[in-house]
């Protein structure tokens, strides 16, 4: 009998990728909002009692960097609140947790890539209750993976890589800040990463007891490092090499790129609330070490990401009967 998953975010961007993956190894569960509520830790419970999982894989989170500068509670509730509960049912039933997390949780005051042993100092409201989610997975004692990550974009949802192709069909110009400095990572060769982690937890060598010995806090991103303001040249690089792309083509609407210029600004002209850690690279070297595993360069994972069509899902119901 296969294991059961219970997959939260299942179809975000990150959830997205993972559930047709997590499906070849387990029985995934990955209700949606009208099923399990987050920020209702009853729904939680409720759904965590009744499936029984093996292993939670956290995929959700509320990402809306700028709004949660005006209601942080509101970011609170899904980051840290739901998180803490996800972990502590999950330690009931003796279940294991994966966690994603994010580079906001430093303060970017380091010139040398953040280890996982480094102290976390967030500059604003999202990295603080990113920050809240993994201390309160920590403090249930559940065994748990938590995967810090950065600059995360993908072929659906909201993210860098779909609004720079939306403006290059608008605008001549694209004002680009050149001063953020991190590792974008594309959803798709994260989710590879994590299929391969868990597949050792689930064969016929290992189960989740084996969870015990590797448990802890990991960084997961692309190889390499750029500024934001490369990243969008090569963004539309790619872009004017992949027209015919099919998620290329939804997400500009078959209209040809306008813009000519992208131009480089300081973070203090893009007036938007605290910014992000102006460095952020992450180091891998735990994630090599412990599992073998090395995501590839941010270029690398750029060009597979514009020469992928969108990926099919599984044609099971993404909540699998129980």
């Amino acid at each position: 009998m296969k294991p059961t998953i219970l997959l939260t975010g299942g179809s975000g961007q990150l959830g997205g990728e993972l559930l047709p993956r997590l499906q070849r190894l387990a029985r995934v569960v990955a209700p949606d909002r009208s099923e399990m509520d987050l920020r209702k830790p009853g729904d939680i419970r409720r759904m965590i009692s009744e499936i029984r999982p093996q292993l939670i894989v956290n995929a959700a989170a509320d990402t809306a960097v700028d709004q949660a500068e005006t209601d942080e509670s509101a970011a609170r509730t899904i980051n840290a609140d739901a998180p803490g509960v996800l972990a502590a049912d999950a330690k009931k039933i003796g279940a294991a947790v994966i966690h994603f997390s994010t580079d906001y949780v430093f303060d970017g005051s380091k010139r040398a890539p953040y280890k996982e042993s480094d102290a976390p100092n967030p500059l604003n409201a999202y990295g603080r209750t990113k920050l809240a989610g993994e201390e309160a997975i920590r403090g249930s004692g559940v065994p748990h993976m938590i995967l810090r990550t950065s600059w995360l974009y993908a072929t659906r949802g909201k993210n860098f890589v779909l609004t720079i192709l939306r403006l290059a069909t608008e605008r001549q110009e694209l004002r680009v800040v050149f001063d953020q400095t991190g590792a974008p990572t594309c959803s798709a060769d994260l989710a590879v990463a994590i299929q391969k982690i868990v597949s050792r937890f689930f064969s016929a060598r290992a189960n989740l007891d084996a969870f015990h010995r590797v448990a802890g806090t990991y960084h997961a991103t692309a190889s390499g490092a750029t500024s934001w303001h490369e990243f969008a040249k090569a963004i539309l690089e790619q872009a004017k090499q992949n027209t015919g792309t099919s998620w290329v083509q939804a997400v500009t609407r078959g209209r040809a790129f306008s813009a000519t210029q992208v131009i480089p600004i300081r973070s203090d002209q893009f007036g938007a609330p605290p910014p992000p850690p102006p460095y952020s690279v992450l180091s891998n070297d735990k994630l090599q070490s412990t599992f073998g595993i090395v995501l590839p360069d941010w270029r690398e994972q750029l060009r597979s990401c514009f020469t992928a069509e969108l990926p099919r899902l599984n044609p099971v119901s993404q909540l699998t009967s129980f």
